[in-house]
């Protein structure tokens, strides 16, 4: 079995999806994307297109070391993520081709479900406590939203305040038993985040995320002393090196590599290795589209300390098209009692609508996040 071609489809609402052919007629599919940056990921994916082009798709690991270290400069996101897209195909692609989903490839399950939270706080949360409600009642146990706004080094606390009145007003709203995620974002700097961590502490959130910026990493160290909350974060390092320190500092909890970022699918398993050896868990990033999504549940299957997986339907970001609309069989994701099933299918386990993503990608996007300025018209984190 040879490769033959590769195809990139920019599609709404800010999503990238590759597909790589075989002269057997087997195809896979990858979700290889930067939101924000699909067409630098393309350009990278093409760039890489020409070492692929006519090999053997199946010895994933030793493509994935060429890929990753036939480069002198590696690593990052643009690189990383145009790996992880190329890898999540040809994961899909071994598995069609030995009729069995990933997970079976890397180990078995060890579950047969796995929790799942959504979204209720855009980029300017407002109405939480309904949209909690709502959630609960669709059977979700766990949500998550954005903790604030944009925030300056020293800010107001009428801006701390405004975070903890939210979580205060999800907490009534929907009881104790409701796990509630709590996402910095990275907006927030080490001397506001100390304060909000203490503030939001008596609500109990599931986890707090992205307290600081990763490039600031080393200040969760200070952060940990204010809160007995656990704290994630992960979405921004690349390969299981972008975690190394992370999980050497001892600060974090909860691990959350991204499959369509971090260097795909068994990259996300060697991550997930090493958080167990320092009984730390994994909860993916994935606000993303559903081959991303899917990538993930094969990870999340295999994986004795993944706990709970970010997923998009319904995310503010998807105006337009939604976590659904690109798959075959939409009922592969069939949510029940804040749980998803993983998918039995072979490969990824779904099937997508390659017609719709033709007609979509007719269309494409130029998404872009927005960017935030503070009172004096200095730049803010977004």
């Amino acid at each position: 079995m040879k490769i033959t071609n590769l195809h990139l489809y920019k599609v709404p609402p800010r999503w990238l999806f590759l597909k790589i052919e075989t002269d057997e007629g087997i195809s896979g599919w990858g979700e290889p994307i930067v939101e924000g940056r699909a067409d630098t990921v393309a350009a990278c994916v093409n760039e890489l297109a020409s070492y692929l082009l006519g090999k053997d798709p199946l010895p994933i690991e030793d493509h994935w070391q060429v890929l990753y270290r036939g480069g002198f400069y590696r690593g990052g996101p643009i690189l990383s993520s145009a790996l992880s897209g190329i890898e999540q195909a040809l994961w899909d692609i071994k598995g069609k081709w030995y009729n069995m989903p990933v997970y079976e490839m890397l180990g078995g399950a060890a579950r047969e479900k796995i929790r799942i939270y959504s979204w209720i706080g855009g980029d300017r949360p407002h109405d939480v406590a309904e949209a909690a409600r709502e959630k609960a009642a669709a059977g979700f146990t766990a949500v998550k939203m954005n903790a604030t706004e944009e925030m300056d080094y020293i800010d107001s606390f009428s801006k701390v305040e405004a975070a903890v009145s939210r979580i205060a007003a999800v907490r009534e709203a929907v009881g104790k038993e409701i796990g509630i995620g709590m996402d910095f974002h990275g907006r927030v700097h080490k001397s506001m985040a100390k304060i909000l961590v203490k503030e939001l502490d008596p609500y109990r959130p599931m986890f707090i995320e992205e307290p600081v910026l990763p490039e600031n990493n080393e200040a969760l160290r200070e952060i940990a002393r204010y809160t007995t909350t656990p704290i994630a974060t992960g979405e921004r390092q690349y390969t299981r090196w972008g975690f190394k320190q992370l999980l050497i500092d001892g600060y974090v909890d909860i691990i959350q590599p991204d499959l369509s970022h971090a260097g795909g699918i068994l990259e996300g398993k060697k991550i997930a290795a090493m958080a167990e050896a320092f009984d730390v868990s994994v909860a993916p990033h994935c606000p993303l589209g559903p081959i991303a999504l899917a990538s993930c549940l094969q990870l999340d299957a295999c994986t004795p300390n993944a706990i709970i997986q970010e997923q998009s339907l319904g995310i503010h970001y998807n105006q337009g098209s939604d976590l659904l609309d690109y798959l075959a069989d939409p009922g592969v994701f069939a949510y029940k009692d804040g749980f998803v099933s993983i998918p039995q299918g072979t490969g990824l386990g779904i099937e997508i609508n390659e017609a719709r993503v033709k007609q979509a990608a007719a269309e494409g996007h130029d998404w872009k996040n927005p960017v935030w300025r503070h009172a004096d018209g200095s730049v803010a984190e977004w």
